[in-house]
């Protein structure tokens, strides 16, 4: 009975102090109000916002606005206050006798101010954002800055990053990886952005983030680290407009190629801010067709026979095509509730054209030659829906809790047509001799969602806690046919008839879910600012196939299901120290995952031409990657440089691997080769030389080694593989650009992209480069933008734009019978793409008033392309 008193004694008490510090915490004041600028009506973010005491004038804190002009100064006590409201360019807005009562809410609504007219000539030149400023966890580079890209699309001004290189297939790297993850105004999604970052035009990106060392709130995915693109928004009231339209003037060098190149569009954005709605809606067209040549080099040899050689020449050009539309609405009811909805739909359409000319097949010593032209055409297109719906709520003591849901559905397919011919491309169909006439159908339905809920709070001095979870699901399917018409043999003319090739046929289906939860602490002590967490996640997968027997599907019974899962933990952490005002120290760790998709793990051979087939691993394991980062930011005045150190660890490196597979054909397969270990160090500058002058520079110089081997069984051949890799090499990439103001509306600008050699698993990638320059005219108070472009600069003095990929291998094949089979090969090949391009870009704003719409994008689909 009395251990009863005694319990009821101590959970009173207890219930008394839990009130206690409730009643304490509600009695906590504060201060809200957005800063809104006069003549637009638009808010002022990073806006200075001081709190005096009324009867001594003290200071007792400060805060900066918000992205929308809002602020909140919390655990005010009771008293009599004075606030004063400051930005550059403006002039000062100040308000005594502010009358705070315990537990109550001040609310300064809307606080315009004044332009200062006296300053504005300053502001011109010294408010200017400068091309790079750096943050505590990331980059931060002004995509307006980079004026070649102007016209083009998202994947133009990427390539400008320091860290970022683009070889001459247009594929981007972050740190010498592909594997990076492409967030939209900070939403929580994964991508290669294959097709959303040919659709994403570039004037309308305010802004690149580079976060090479995310943490625990973001996705595990991307063993580069995460690029945010940031477009332009606003708050205004009003209506915004923009049209742009591209144009390209004739090819100066067309290589011969059947068809000349064409290179127009345009994109359009409507946007409307009114009270407590906005909505925008866009559309978009981009044909961007490219010239180019392919001249290879081929050879194999089996033991000690003669090598069989096989050189060739020809076209490789590329005709695409990018429409899209998007919508997007927004509805904030009151200071604490948002709504959004968006959606983005099109279609991608991109042809690769490789008429290639054989013209000297032979074995080593025989003077006898078998020549023939290979017609390849491989079309890759991508019609996509994409559908998000977000809601925010911000509670009275300013936690917040956000939720969204995601949903995309992607048909992914295109034809491979693939034709041996005895004449060449101009001889007429009807009057062609065949060798051989192929064709490759699929069609790759792509289902994906994702739902994910987070909360924000600041429970202490500690900083801002993060919690959320995230689920997402995938479900694609494939169904890849190969087949070949029946030629007669006598005349060299197709039938009509066709046959299923089984050994490049199979039905293919890919399913994935993950379900994940983080944990995140943030926030500042004196010079330091801090930041750890952690994410776990669990993610499984299903991948099952049938292949082709007799020209039909195999019975269901024989379909293969291989599964994977993991349960894993992906912690992270930065921290930085301020030694001074313009000098800072910081250090970062976060691991990251590399998930494959699904084209990688289709474990049937599909013929891509002539000479070259491809494959996947349908066991295919996810990349894990460990990142250590340690570097220092220095700004002086308008001037900022920084450098950084890291090494990064990836455990199952996936790589596109090479193995002999006849006498003029080679397999390239998708498999996991070992370790790869990279240290380097990135380096960036970001000056303001003159009033007319700006220059920016960055560069990565790295390390990179490549170890383990790689085992493949060719059931069609018969014979297993065993290849070791060992393969390292210091390699480095660097990106350049300069701006000349002429005038206050004409200015000049010039670009230098460079990626030097760079070793593979079984061989290297030449340097490529492309230099740009241009030259933008303003008119009508600049709402009138003209900008001429002179891309992938050459005058057939330079090797711009052009790239020769090699490989090599040497290694013992064991055959069924226990034998053994020595199989070296040898390729190069050169592709050289269209120089000297000129392209005008012309821009409209019909008014001053910037779009606050985001769009959504592509999160499963793009990768897929």
């Amino acid at each position: 009975m009395k251990n009863k008193e005694q319990l009821k004694r101590i959970l009173a008490v207890w219930l008394m102090c839990m009130l206690g510090l409730t009643s304490f915490i509600n009695a906590q004041s504060k201060i809200t109000g957005q800063v809104i600028e006069k003549n637009q009506n638009a808010p002022i973010e990073y806006a200075t916002v001081a709190l005096y005491n009324q009867a001594d004038n003290s200071l007792v804190t400060g805060v900066v606005s918000a992205g929308e002009g809002k602020f909140t100064i919390n655990k005010v006590k009771e008293g009599t206050y004075k606030i004063t409201i400051g930005f550059m360019g403006f002039e000062t807005f100040t308000k005594e006798n502010i009358s705070v009562v315990k537990g109550s809410n001040v609310n300064l609504g809307q606080v315009t101010l004044n332009e200062d007219s006296q300053m504005l000539d300053e502001i011109e030149v010294k408010g200017e954002q400068l091309t790079a400023v750096t943050k505590v966890d990331r980059q931060v580079y002004d995509a307006t800055k980079f004026e070649n890209a102007a016209g083009g699309t998202a994947t133009d001004v990427l390539k400008n990053m320091p860290s970022v290189s683009i070889n001459a297939e247009g594929d981007l790297a972050v740190r010498g990886s592909s594997g990076f993850v492409v967030l939209l105004n900070g939403k929580p999604i994964q991508s290669d952005a294959a097709t959303i970052l040919n659709q994403l035009p570039a004037n309308s990106i305010k802004n690149v983030e580079v976060i090479t060392a995310p943490s625990a709130k973001y996705d595990s995915e991307g063993k580069a680290g995460i690029i945010n693109i940031i477009t332009t928004k606003g708050a205004s009231d009003g209506m915004y407009a923009q049209v742009n339209v591209r144009y390209g003037l004739p090819s100066i060098e067309n290589y011969d190629n059947a068809n000349n190149p064409l290179r127009y569009g345009g994109d359009f954005t409507i946007a409307q801010q009114k009270e407590k709605f906005n909505w925008a809606l866009g559309a978009s067209y981009q044909r961007n067709d490219k010239s180019g040549r392919r001249e290879g080099d081929v050879w194999t040899q089996i033991d000690d026979d003669p090598k069989f050689i096989f050189p060739s020449d020809g076209e490789r050009s590329y005709v695409e095509e990018n429409y899209s539309a998007n919508l997007s609405l927004g509805f904030d009811p009151n200071d604490n509730n948002s709504f959004n909805f968006a959606a983005m739909g099109g279609i991608r359409d991109k042809t690769r054209l490789a008429d290639i000319y054989y013209y000297d097949n032979h074995f080593e010593g025989d003077p006898e030659s078998f020549q023939y032209y290979n017609h390849n055409s491989r079309n890759r297109q991508s019609d996509f829906f994409v559908t998000s719906l977000d809601y925010a709520h911000t509670f009275q003591n300013s936690s917040k809790l956000s939720a969204s849901v995601l949903y995309e559905y992607t048909l992914l397919g295109g034809p491979t047509f693939n034709d041996n011919q005895k004449y060449d491309f101009s001889t007429p169909a009807d009057q062609q001799y065949y060798y051989l006439k192929e064709r490759n159908t699929n069609e790759n339905p792509l289902h994906g969602f994702r739902a994910n809920i987070d909360y924000s709070f600041k429970p202490s001095k500690l900083g801002q806690f993060e919690v959320g979870y995230q689920f997402r699901t995938l479900d694609h399917k494939g169904d890849f046919l190969y087949e070949r018409e029946v030629i007669d043999p006598e005349t060299g003319k197709a039938t009509g008839e066709w046959e299923v090739v089984d050994n490049y046929s199979s039905n293919l289906n890919l399913s994935r879910n993950i379900h994940s939860a983080y944990g995140q602490l943030a926030g500042q002590k004196g010079d330091w600012t801090y930041g750890v967490g952690v994410r776990a996640e669990y993610m499984d997968r299903q991948v099952d196939y049938l292949g082709y027997q007799n020209g039909q599907l195999e019975p269901e019974s024989n379909r293969e299901v291989k599964n994977y899962d993991y349960f894993k933990l992906f912690p992270s952490a930065n921290l930085q120290y301020q030694v001074n005002d313009g000098l800072a120290l910081k250090t970062a760790y976060s691991k990251r995952v590399e998930r494959t998709t699904t084209f990688k793990m289709n474990p049937f051979k599909e013929k891509e031409h002539s000479e070259t087939l491809e494959q996947g691993d349908a066991d295919l394991e996810p990349e894990f990657i460990d990142l250590v980062e340690l570097g220092a930011v220095q700004e002086i005045g308008d001037h900022t440089i920084f450098l950084t150190g890291y090494f990064r660890n990836t455990q199952n490196l996936i790589n596109r691997t090479n193995t002999f597979d006849s006498d003029s054909v080679l397999n390239r397969i998708y498999t996991n080769v070992g370790t790869s270990k990279v240290f380097g160090v990135e380096v960036g500058t970001s000056l303001k030389l003159t009033d007319w002058w700006d220059f920016y520079a960055g560069g990565n110089f790295y390390h990179q080694h490549i170890s383990g081997e790689f085992n493949y069984d060719d059931t069609d051949n018969d014979w297993v593989i065993n290849i070791p890799v060992d393969t390292k090499a210091w390699q480095y990439s660097f990106n350049l650009n300069t701006t000349f103001k002429i005038t206050p509306t004409l200015s000049t600008n010039f670009s230098f992209n460079y990626l030097s050699e760079r070793v593979t698993a079984q061989g290297e990638d030449s340097r490529f480069y492309t230099p740009n320059l241009s030259v933008k005219k303003t008119f009508m108070d600049n709402r009138l933008t003209v900008n001429v472009q002179w891309l992938n600069m050459d005058m057939g003095l330079l090797n711009t734009n052009e790239q020769r990929i090699t490989t090599r291998g040497d290694y013992t094949a064991v055959l069924a019978d226990g034998s053994t089979q020595r199989q070296q090969f040898y390729t190069t090949t050169n592709y050289v793409y269209e120089v000297d391009q000129i392209m005008i870009n012309v821009t409209y704003n019909f008014n001053s008033l910037k779009n606050k719409s985001k769009k959504v994008k592509s999160e499963f689909g793009s990768k897929e392309f």
